[in-house]
């Protein structure tokens, strides 16, 4: 009686494709062997050796990723390599496997380094450059061209041609890839410019109408530059319009260390008029306000004494006004706030009179270019100014409303 190696052997001997199925059975064990100890072996081993440096240590910089993809390649090489030794397999098939296992390949390379040149990116961001010389267009062209690569390695290997065959036949497409690309060149070029040129870095507050885009630059890709609005929402622009359309960067104001205010109180022009010495010694309680005032009495003084002695009549004499004295104490008083930039321009301007009263412009810059604190100073300044302004015989101009003209009819009827 035969012992079951024997009878094995006897019956393979009388099966050819026997000993091809049973070759084919241990290469896939081979592949899947191989593959578990890559993984859980190898990899383990790999991670420890990542986890004792600084790359290593951080999971975000996504580096583990980089090998467990080209981990994937040992066992397509052992697949490549074996598929050879089957015995009695068709030459076509082998062809076909191997042509397979390294389009596998190629495509795992492509991807390895895919991942290669997203860790690339966010070691370069946390450079303290990287705001201003962003990289990430640049690496995406080049993951592009890998990906290209890669298509054109892959076709080549599944249809058991050369790439250069290939590549050969391109030129004739050329026109049909400018086409299919532009998107892709105008904003590669429009990426060279901007970093070239330092016109956007992540970070920036940029203000762009057109696109409804007002807020912070949060990423600058290739095709695409994304800002968070102040509203919290998300506004995407095509990397090219930064090239092609005008907007607004605020990085200029915030490097400044000022931020500007610019507003104006519509003065009512029926309260205009002159001071008295009375009022003017009235208006000395104000501390910044003693010079001024000095300064102006000598400096009419010494004019209305050359008029009079020109016999003049002294309809002609200057006279200090509520309005000039009310813009001295506006500076003077921004001069003396702690919120206020004193190496700044600073200025209480009067712009042309309109319907809407005389406007007195507050020209000045804070000392923080943060938002919430620039407001709070500029609110204080004009809660102070408006507050004070009856304190100079000064009315703000305001529309009149239904309270205004149920007023004015009251007194109309009192008076009848």
């Amino acid at each position: 009686m035969m012992s079951l190696p024997d009878w094995l052997i006897h019956w393979a001997d009388e099966q050819p494709w026997a000993y091809t199925v049973m070759a084919l059975a241990v290469l896939l064990g081979a592949v899947w062997l191989t593959n578990l100890i890559t993984k859980h072996v190898l990899m383990q081993l790999v991670r420890r050796m990542l986890a004792a440096t600084a790359l290593g240590k951080d999971p975000t910089i996504g580096l583990e990723k980089v090998i467990t993809r080209l981990a994937h390649i040992v066992p397509a090489l052992v697949l490549w390599v074996g598929i050879g030794a089957v015995p009695d397999l068709p030459e076509s098939a082998i062809i076909v496997v191997r042509n397979v296992s390294n389009a596998y390949i190629v495509l795992t390379v492509a991807l390895a380094l895919s991942a290669l040149l997203y860790t690339i990116n966010v070691i370069y961001s946390r450079r303290p450059e990287a705001n201003d010389r962003p990289i990430k267009g640049y690496l995406q062209v080049i993951q592009i061209i890998v990906f290209a690569v890669a298509t054109i390695l892959i076709i080549a290997s599944l249809l058991d041609r050369s790439p250069l065959i290939l590549l050969s036949g391109l030129g004739a497409m050329a026109a049909v890839l400018m086409l299919i690309f532009q998107d892709t060149l105008l904003s590669l070029a429009a990426s060279v410019q901007i970093s070239s040129n330092d016109m956007v870095r992540v970070g920036d507050w940029i203000e762009m109408p057109l696109l409804n885009a007002d807020g912070t630059v949060i990423d600058i890709a290739l095709h695409t530059v994304k800002v968070q609005n102040w509203d919290r929402t998300i506004t995407t622009i095509p990397t090219k319009r930064l090239i092609a359309d005008s907007f607004k960067n605020w990085r200029g104001m915030e490097e400044s260390g000022g931020r500007r205010i610019k507003r104006a109180l519509h003065i009512d022009q029926n309260s205009l008029c002159f001071l008295s010495e009375e009022e003017q010694a009235k208006l000395r309680r104000f501390a910044v306000l003693g010079d001024y005032l000095d300064e102006k009495h000598a400096e009419l003084q010494e004019w209305n004494a050359k008029l009079i002695a020109q016999g003049q009549d002294p309809i002609n004499n200057r006279q200090v006004t509520n309005l000039g004295t009310f813009r001295a104490y506006i500076v003077g008083y921004l001069r003396k706030h702690a919120g206020v930039h004193q190496e700044m321009t600073l200025m209480a301007r009067q712009l042309s009179p309109g319907p809407q009263g005389l406007p007195i412009e507050v020209y000045c810059f804070t000392r923080s270019t943060a938002w919430v604190i620039h407001e709070g100073v500029q609110s204080d300044i004009f809660d102070h100014l408006l507050t004070v302004l009856p304190e100079f015989g000064l009315r703000v101009f305001q529309q009149p409303s239904g309270p205004d003209v149920r007023m004015a009819l009251a007194r109309i009827d009192m008076g009848n």
